[in-house]
């Protein structure tokens, strides 16, 4: 029975934002097979350090160490020192510091190397030497679950690569002894974050990854752990999913009865303070709540039918046929679907009454006209049911704008990981930049998004011994896929061109794939080839080849092989996105002798309301490292603040940077760049112009000189002023 929920706005979202060690649950009765599963990299050179080594000073002094990406790691170590010297190692990531506390070594007399004992993860280490110790050498051991990265994603828009390498990279970093929310601030079980965790493996990594995924699909339930998340993972997101990919029957026979009793009996629906998503307060939960329990309904029909419990069948479709027959009498609007809690439409309970069913064919244009074009409720965790409806409904170009947009300043950021919020936006109760936010959250599905839908490869039986290559590119014209099938490797080529859609399949054996040609990506479909062979033309089938032919797809199933698929006819070659292109790395004037100092007299800020204080002298700026930086947290931004850089020799130049995507709301609101020979008398403004989120590049007439001010002309009632890193290029030849 449909129960609609009396919200109260503000108490919708539970989920804390700080989970501390010490009130860390929904690990404890993990299976925790994974815990003997860690590979060692072995030591590692870090790609820049902030000085030559070796290495001594006669005061305390700090060497920041940056990694190719973020990763789970130790610190080593080798100096010369006195006896009694007490290094400290500790990532660049800040976050690090609320689980893990920053680990000290005490030196011997003479020559040694040290190791940090537990692993932190982040894009870079600090070391903090004391004086008189001298610095040899440094390097890190990286280690991870013991899996590969088996799957991959190509296609001709780089922002998609881009989101795809990094939704691979955070999934590995959040996986380890269990699935992570974040490798970082809290390392929390959680179902919620667990379900785009087990999807994800499944096209990024090796079967070794799957034991993870049996252990969260084989753990005992929580009723009282955020009972919301259980039923998003409780369908056809989680364990379905998980069957269908790998054929494991016995773990869905063992969790049979917990599932059932979980759905049937032990959840309460009409919680107001059940958890879905951060995001948007206008979460309508009533309407999502009833979506995921019908879906998971229909799963555990399936899962019954599988088992040997028809016997519950009956009782399981009395329930879903109740949730059907009220449905539209109870959130119907005309043209969405809104219960009486809240006062607009949410695109996430639009988005799920669509991804269950519930929604009709007849109101999918009325829902995306009146919510999901216009609304933007939802959080990066969230959007990917929101994505999915688009995909469904047949607006593959509005998903795939939505998610170039709404993940933009992912994209054009340095951090090589998926945020736990898209801007750093925290949108529950306040909307407001929230610096306590993970840089690198599992909960992210572009990588699902784009192997599954876009590219339409997903199995279709249990094991892979059925699986579907349905297309919906949108405006992509080149896509290369391989997916690390339990059943061997898929791989999948596509090319559009005006005047031909071409599908290469390479499948393992034992499978029956049914690869499809859209026909909506075609003004004219005249005819499609099989390896060479005509097998339709206008409408006509010439060849049997299990041909078949719905409103979207012409469709035929092949068994195991190399094929070519190759529809003929007229595109129109969509030009709704342009084309983001791989750009070559920028080599900026090296700056490791530069000096920067700023308005404000160096110190350091209790990061986050909490007792941790982070660093954020103006060197921060200059030392390589994206998650390092300066910030004047004395004022908001006001005209006259200043930072400025002594290159310590005049240079050539007429390009600066200034990278603040970790406080990406901190961007100068207006500035003017002036330069100077001996600090004391500067230029006239040689630029001038606003800052933008995350990143402000500004190109001006060639200069010369030694030092560079930054002063800020804006002020902003909210932020303050942050450069992360800052950098000066000479692009001229």
């Amino acid at each position: 029975m449909i129960i609609p929920i009396a919200l109260s706005i503000f108490a919708l979202s539970t989920k804390p934002l700080l989970v501390k060690a010490s009130i860390i649950t929904g690990q404890s009765n993990m299976a925790g097979k994974g815990q003997n599963q860690i590979k060692d990299f072995g030591l590692k050179s870090y790609i820049r350090l902030t000085n030559t080594l070796p290495h001594r000073e006669e005061k305390e002094w700090k060497l920041v160490c940056k990694m190719p990406y973020n990763c789970q790691f130790q610190a080593w170590i080798e100096l010369d020192s006195p006896p009694g010297k007490v290094l400290t190692f500790k990532s660049t990531n800040p976050l690090v510091a609320y689980l893990t506390p920053f680990e000290t070594q005490t030196t011997e007399a003479g020559k040694s190397n040290y190791e940090a004992k537990n692993w932190i993860s982040g894009e870079g280490a600090t070391y903090v030497i004391p004086a008189g110790v001298t610095v040899k050498s440094v390097k890190y051991r990286e280690t991870g679950f013991n899996t590969e990265f088996a799957g991959s994603f190509q296609c001709n828009d780089e922002d998609f690569n881009i989101l795809w390498q990094r939704a691979a990279r955070t999934s590995y970093l959040c996986m380890r002894d269990h699935f992570y929310d974040c490798p970082d601030r809290e390392r929390v079980g959680f179902w919620g974050d667990g379900t785009p965790e087990l999807n994800n493996c499944f096209y990024i990594f090796d079967s070794k990854s799957h034991e993870l995924c049996r252990d969260l699909v084989l753990r005992k339930l929580e009723p009282k752990f955020y009972p919301g998340q259980h039923l998003e993972f409780l369908g056809e997101y989680g364990i379905w999913n998980y069957y269908l990919h790998t054929g494991d029957l016995d773990s869905i026979k063992s969790i049979y009865d917990q599932t059932k009793e979980f759905l049937l009996s032990t959840y309460k629906m009409g919680d107001p303070k059940t958890w879905y998503d951060w995001g948007k307060d206008v979460k309508d939960t009533s309407v999502i709540e009833n979506c995921f329990m019908y879906i998971d309904l229909g799963t555990l029909k399936k899962m019954a039918e599988v088992t040997g419990h028809e016997a519950d069948i009956p009782n399981i479709d009395a329930r879903r046929n109740d949730i059907a027959k009220n449905f539209n009498t109870i959130y119907w609007r005309g043209s969405y679907y809104q219960s009486s809690d809240v006062k607009t439409p949410d695109d996430r309970a639009n988005a799920m009454a669509i991804n269950a069913g519930l929604a009709d064919e007849s109101k999918w244009e009325s829902i995306n006209n009146s919510v999901l074009k216009t609304t933007f409720y939802s959080s990066s965790f969230f959007d990917r049911w929101v994505f999915e409806a688009l995909y469904k409904i047949g607006h593959e170009d509005q998903a795939m704008l939505r998610m170039s947009t709404r993940y933009r300043s992912m994209i054009d950021s340095p951090i090589t990981t998926l945020w736990e919020h898209y801007d750093r936006w925290w949108e529950s109760w306040v909307d407001k930049f929230d610096e306590g936010s993970s840089l690198n959250h599992g909960w992210n599905p572009p990588a699902i998004l784009l192997s599954q839908d876009v590219a339409g490869v997903r199995p279709t039986e249990p094991g892979w011994k059925a699986f579907d290559v349905m297309p919906q590119e949108s405006f992509l014209r080149d896509i290369k896929i391989l997916v690390p099938s339990i059943k061997g490797p898929v791989k999948v080529g596509i090319k559009k061109t005006s005047n031909s859609y071409q599908i290469e399949l390479d499948s393992p054996r034992n499978t029956i794939a049914r690869v499809g040609i859209p026909k909506k990506s075609f003004t004219n479909l005249s005819s499609i080839e099989i390896n060479g062979q005509k097998v339709w033309q206008n409408n006509i089938v010439i060849k049997t080849q299990g041909i078949e032919e719905n409103k979207e797809y012409v469709t035929c199933r092949l068994p195991f092989g190399k094929w070519k698929v190759v529809g003929r006819g007229k595109l129109p070659l969509s030009v709704a996105k342009i084309p983001g292109v791989k750009v070559t790395p920028e080599t900026p004037l090296d700056k490791h002798e530069w000096v920067a100092t700023a308005s404000v007299p160096d110190t350091t800020y209790k990061f986050s309301g909490d007792n941790l204080p982070i660093d954020i002298a103006a060197q921060n700026a200059l030392d390589g490292d994206h998650w390092t930086g300066w910030r004047d947290m004395t004022e908001l931004q006001h005209p006259g603040q200043w930072f400025q850089v002594d290159m310590r020799q005049a240079q050539k130049f007429d390009r600066i940077k200034l990278e603040n995507a970790w406080a990406c709301w901190d961007f100068p609101v207006g500035y003017s760049i002036t330069v100077s020979n001996d600090g004391l008398k500067w230029s006239p403004p040689i630029a001038t112009g606003h800052g933008h989120l995350g990143m402000t590049d500004t190109k001006f007439a060639p200069q010369t000189a030694r030092f560079v001010r930054i002063t800020q002309t804006g002020s902003d009632p909210t932020y303050h002023w942050s450069i992360f890193e800052f950098d000066i290029f000479r692009t001229l030849n």
